[in-house]
């Protein structure tokens, strides 16, 4: 009694775990991390990196945990020959209940209170503290995150300054001419005056006869009223030239074209590769391109108009290899602007 009172060798004073124990629980907490940080991926797919890691960390520490209290259930009850078989099978089967059994039963055959009350104080403080600490971390909603995060939002601009006042229209005076300005004489001599020449009035190639001559005249007569005579010669019986042909009008370098249109002109159209980001995201949909073809057939540019950003870079690389027919206009090739369609649709 004395010995084992005042004695650290004593039995009832060494430690249940030892090294040995620990290293076998610390090797199941590594294997068990090991086994959840490559095999969640797999699970989940998608899943974030550190998620994954937060995810493996704590079941890696609730193993360890577990290993640690069955490592204490089987060497103790060897220790008091308790029959540490049996205990640890409950311990396994009831986890954190068959350990709190074990420690109630272990009291009272041994009749020592402390081995029960102290780890199950232990237990409960950690429980609390666990508690407080990850139902934050679960309801995020619930923090005051306007509160907290004030002091890290920048102060809102100023407004902007008002706009300057419109500048006011300029006043054009309108001089308006009256009768009376008009019949005023000018005060002033002009240094030039402008000769107008009156435009030559038409020839009527239609008449036959002459100013004041003989009615019944013949053409080649002269001025007098001589018989025959006509008005300053002989007069052309020729008819007028006929006019210029209207010039022709210039075929344009490029035209628009309908999609559906254009569309039946294809010659080559190889379907783009579906992008397996896309295809595992189950994302499909249209992308919709403006292109525009050269006169040779060929795709010589391409702009995106709408589409999901997964799926842009296949439909430009699938399109960018399409070939179409020339388009013809006036019998010459011109360039085309045409929107075209590329779907991408998921197999059932």
């Amino acid at each position: 009694m004395f010995d084992e009172t005042l004695l650290e060798s004593s039995p009832s004073r060494m430690p249940v775990l030892s090294r040995k124990h620990w290293l076998i629980s610390l090797a199941i907490g590594v294997v068990v991390f090991l086994a959840l940080f490559f095999g969640l991926p797999v699970l989940s797919f998608g899943a974030d990196t550190k998620v994954v890691v937060a995810q493996a960390i704590i079941g890696a520490v609730l193993i360890t945990a577990y290993a640690l209290m069955c490592c204490y259930v089987a060497a103790d009850a060897r220790r008091l020959n308790l029959g540490w078989v049996v205990w640890l099978v409950i311990t396994l089967l009831l986890n954190i209940v068959g350990f709190i059994f074990y420690l109630i039963y272990s009291a009272i055959r041994t009749d020592n209170w402390k081995r029960a009350t102290i780890p199950l104080a232990y237990m409960i403080e950690i429980v609390i503290v666990g508690v407080l600490v990850l139902v934050p971390l679960i309801y995020t909603e619930a923090l005051p995150t306007a509160q907290l995060m004030t002091f890290l939002s920048a102060p809102p601009p100023p407004p902007p300054p008002p706009p300057p006042p419109a500048a006011a229209p300029p006043v054009v005076k309108i001089h308006r001419i009256t009768a009376e300005d008009m019949m005023k004489a000018p005060t002033v001599i002009p240094k030039t005056v402008k000769i107008i020449k009156d435009a030559p009035e038409p020839v009527n190639t239609g008449a036959v006869g002459v100013v004041g001559g003989v009615p019944g005249g013949m053409p080649g007569g002269q001025m007098g009223g001589v018989l025959g005579g006509v008005l300053g010669g002989v007069l052309s019986t020729a008819s007028a030239p006929p006019p210029p042909p209207p010039p022709k009008a210039a075929t344009p370098k490029r035209i628009r074209v309908g999609g559906q249109v254009e569309s039946a002109k294809l010659i080559f159209q190889p379907k783009p590769e579906y992008p397996q980001l896309a295809k595992m995201a189950r994302i499909q949909g249209t992308v919709r391109l403006e292109a525009i073809i050269s006169k040779d057939g060929t795709i010589q540019d391409l702009k995106v108009v709408s589409g999901h950003p997964l799926l842009v870079k296949a439909a430009l690389e699938a399109v960018q290899r399409w070939r179409y027919q020339p388009t013809l206009l006036n019998g010459e090739p011109v360039e085309v602007v045409t929107e075209v369609d590329v779907n991408f649709t998921l197999a059932e």
